[in-house]
Formats: C-alpha cells, sequence, structure tokens
C-alpha cells in the first residue's frame, strides 16, 4: 500500500472523528432545548468554529491547495453542523446575545471576502496562495486554542467541570492525533501545527475532567459559574 493511499485512508478516519468532535456538543443543545434557555454558555465557540471551517474549506479548494478534497469535506460537514448550533443559540438567547452573534456574522462574512479577494488577485500560484490561506487558517486555530486557558483557570479554581462538556474534550485529542498522522504523511505544516496543539489541548481538558469530576456539582439547579465551556477545536483541515 503506497503512502498516497494510507494517507487517504488516514483522512478518512479523520473526517468521521471530525464528524463526531463537530456533534460532541449536541448534548448542550438538547439541554438548551429542553429548558429553552442558553443558561451560562455562550455562542463563541460555535462562531469560531464555522469561521474556522469556511476558512479551512476555501484553503482545500483547488484554487489554493489542489488535491484537498477531504479538507473540503470534513469542513463542509463542520459549516452545516455549527450553522445548526447557532440557529438553536439565537433562538433562545435574549436580544443582547442574538445582536453580538449579527454583528459577528457581519464581521466574519466580511474577513472571508477580504481574504478570498486577497489570495485570488494577489497571488496567482498554489504554493503561495497555500501559504497564505494556510498562515491564516494556523493563526486562527491558535487563537481557538488559547481561549480553553481562562477555562482551565476557573475549572481548577471552582474544582467543576461541569461545564467543560467530556464530548469536546475527547473529540479534541482523537481529532487532534488523527490529523497529526494525516499531515505527516504528506509534511504539511499547516495542517500539523495547529493540530498539536489540538492534541495537546484535548489531553489538558481530559486531565482536568479525571481529576475534578467528583468535586463537581451535577446540580441541574446549581447556579453556574461564569461561562467556562470548552470550544470545540476546529482544526481538521
Amino acid at each position: 500500500m503506497d503512502n498516497k493511499t494510507i494517507r487517504f485512508i488516514v483522512g478518512i478516519v479523520g473526517n468521521v472523528i471530525s464528524l463526531y468532535l463537530y456533534l460532541s456538543p449536541t448534548p448542550t443543545f438538547v439541554k438548551i432545548v429542553k429548558f429553552k434557555s442558553v443558561k451560562a454558555f455562550k455562542p463563541d465557540p460555535y462562531l469560531a468554529t464555522l469561521l474556522s471551517c469556511v476558512m479551512w474549506i476555501f484553503y482545500g479548494l483547488p484554487v489554493v491547495h489542489p488535491h484537498s478534497l477531504l479538507i473540503v469535506t470534513v469542513n463542509s460537514a463542520g459549516v452545516l453542523i455549527n450553522v445548526t448550533f447557532c440557529s438553536i443559540f439565537f433562538r433562545y438567547s435574549a436580544w443582547p446575545i442574538r445582536k453580538k452573534m449579527i454583528i459577528v456574522f457581519i464581521l466574519e462574512a466580511i474577513f472571508i471576502a477580504g481574504m478570498v479577494t486577497v489570495a485570488l488577485t494577489l497571488e496567482h500560484t498554489h504554493p503561495a496562495r497555500s501559504m497564505l490561506v494556510g498562515i491564516l487558517c494556523v493563526i486562527m486555530n491558535i487563537v481557538m486554542y488559547a481561549s480553553p486557558l481562562t477555562v482551565v483557570k476557573t475549572v481548577i479554581k471552582t474544582k467543576s467541570v461541569k461545564y467543560m462538556p467530556i464530548f469536546l474534550s475527547i473529540g479534541n485529542l482523537l481529532n487532534g492525533s488523527i490529523w497529526i498522522v494525516y499531515a505527516a504523511l504528506d509534511f504539511d505544516p499547516y495542517i500539523m501545527v495547529p493540530n498539536v496543539l489540538g492534541a495537546i489541548s484535548g489531553m489538558i481538558q481530559v486531565g482536568l475532567y479525571v481529576k475534578y469530576n467528583k468535586t463537581t456539582n451535577w446540580d441541574e439547579e446549581e447556579e453556574p459559574p461564569n461561562e467556562v465551556e470548552m470550544p470545540p477545536s476546529a482544526s481538521n483541515a
């Protein structure tokens, strides 16, 4: 079996794991629909994931990085799922949060339009376009992986992982690991770097869950602390 075939198989496995990752917040949204309230949760992780997926789709298009079908398929699924999550969140949110979401949607659309315009008009080769878009994708994912640092501090302080879903934690770890293998088979630094960070982030999250699970008050009536939900990582490209 040649390297190309192995990489394709790993990519298929990566798509499956990434789909699990994208769907992992489902229990959170079941609660939101059940209680008709977003409670302490915030839309930021899903808005960020949506932007990241759109960026990676552009990276995987033939005009930017040829022969990247698996990048496009997995992130297309991510877009569909996160649009659904954002829609649910929007429905059960108060106007201030809805207003924020509308503003973020507009800013994301402007950013994507600018990225596409610059890449296609100022860069005229696949390597140049791949580097420009790839660097932007890596920066986006680094920001996403840095955001849990505040969450980690809150979890340690409260000794509670109630708002840090284990589904996301496991998903982050598995997702980062499989895409590291995918990137290593035909070295792609733009895929490798964010997924190394993703795997590390996942290990930290799982470790915190194991340590603080027994000290967490799972009572639904408990007044939740400020938002402490881990964002889903979307570096699966």
